[in-house]
């Protein structure tokens, strides 16, 4: 709030977060070719964002965009049950990192139908696996897959479980083994659109450990080398959120998820 630029953004949100926008996307979404508009990764931001609103006061921009999170939300509901199998990528159609994202917005607006299915969607596309290879990064991943899993874990599996799971995924983490999960991506064009995305990769991972590291138990030795690769890829990203429109306009969400982790 005290931020120089608040008042600035106050009057964009004020703009553009109004019950007749809002209702103008609404249409859209209404029509028939629209049914796999920006599924998953849009939906997941939208609802996002309309948790991030309702912790404002006021609340009058959370109340704008209500109607539009829940047409989201409803098509969560509607696409995981058919969903068979995940999406294990680490661009936009990744699911573990929809379903992350989603199960926040779940619990902040207390929406347990759609917390229920988010949970029981991803213990049974991922709850299975063990022995992570992590055969990555592809050259234009902005998510890391293996770890975009276990944050996705982390955020539905009781924490005593997490671990359990976590010590079978990612084994010999503690021995910073697959290498390629520590070691920061290098980019070699950042006015590249598909090359930058590493820098958000490097963001993005930041997040997840630590965000897993948080959950790990303190006497865990995969906790503090978690940290430490938080720590790598932290500052291998953050210097490259501005510099490049193909990375300024979007890598900044991805700092932010790394920061607050």
């Amino acid at each position: 709030p005290q931020n120089p630029e608040a008042t600035q953004i106050r009057a964009l949100f004020d703009a553009n977060l109004t019950p007749a926008k809002a209702a103008g996307e609404l249409a859209y979404l209404a029509r028939p070719a629209s049914g796999g508009f920006e599924r998953p990764y849009g939906w997941a931001w939208l609802l996002m964002l309309a948790a991030e609103l309702e912790r404002h006061e006021g609340q009058a921009w959370a109340r704008a965009l209500r109607p539009l999170a829940q047409a989201f939300a409803d098509r969560f509901k509607a696409f995981l049950p058919k969903a068979t199998y995940p999406i294990r990528t680490g661009t936009h159609y990744s699911t573990a990192f929809a379903l992350a994202l989603a199960s926040e917005y779940a619990g902040e607006v207390g929406d347990h139908d759609l917390a229920r299915l988010i949970e029981t969607t991803a213990r049974g596309w991922y709850l299975a696996d063990a022995g992570a290879a992590a055969w990555e990064p592809s050259g234009d991943d902005f998510l890391s897959p293996t770890l975009v899993e276990a944050e996705c874990l982390r955020r539905v599996l009781p924490a005593a479980e997490f671990r359990l799971w976590f010590a079978k995924f990612l084994p010999d983490a503690a021995s910073r083994r697959p290498a390629s999960l520590f070691t920061p991506a290098s980019v070699s064009d950042r006015s590249d659109g598909k090359i930058a995305h590493l820098d958000g990769l490097n963001l993005s991972r930041a997040w997840c450990w630590r965000a897993i590291a948080r959950t790990l138990a303190l006497n865990d030795p995969a906790r503090p080398v978690a940290l430490a690769s938080a720590d790598e890829h932290l500052a291998a990203g953050l210097q490259h959120v501005a510099g490049d429109y193909m990375g300024e306009h979007w890598l900044a969400t991805f700092a932010l998820l790394a920061l607050e982790a």
